[in-house]
């Protein structure tokens, strides 16, 4: 995690790991936090890694963040802590979200919605969800309805 921080304190990382959730399932590790992980380590899951890719986020703390597909092919539990460890991440930035899952931007302050590399419409969720036969009111209805 400190390829974000080189000079992280022990306290910074731990505090990082456990804004992303990531904590919980490192310190579980064979040696915790000194655990090596990749090629030559242990693998670890897509919802670890992205948690620790937050986790080194939350340590760099860039006032710019681009956010490309964070929630992609994740659980739902996983996608979960990945979701609230992005409310911590994203507090007081510049957050640049691509995302297919609409659950991922729900809360952002202003979303752009591109077809064919177009913007087709813009707003808050809330505001996206009232337009008539609105692209992301479609893809909202289509996401969150489940079978029906």
């Amino acid at each position: 995690m400190r390829y974000a921080k080189q000079n992280a304190t022990d306290d910074e990382v731990k505090k990082a790991a456990t804004l992303a959730h990531a904590h919980e399932f490192i310190k579980n590790l064979p040696q915790g936090y000194d655990t090596l992980v990749g090629e030559r380590g242990i693998k670890l899951s897509g919802g670890e890694r992205q948690r620790v890719a937050i986790a080194r986020a939350i340590l760099k703390n860039a006032p710019i963040l681009i956010l490309d597909e964070a929630t992609s092919q994740l659980d739902s539990q996983s996608e979960r802590y990945i979701q609230d460890a992005l409310k911590t991440l994203i507090k007081d930035k510049t957050v640049i979200v691509i995302a297919h899952r609409l659950s991922t931007i729900k809360q952002m302050d202003r979303i752009v919605v591109l077809e064919k590399g177009t913007i087709v419409e813009e707003g808050t969720h809330e505001m996206l969800l009232k337009l008539h036969k609105g692209t992301y009111q479609k893809l909202w209805q289509i996401q969150a309805g489940g079978f029906s």
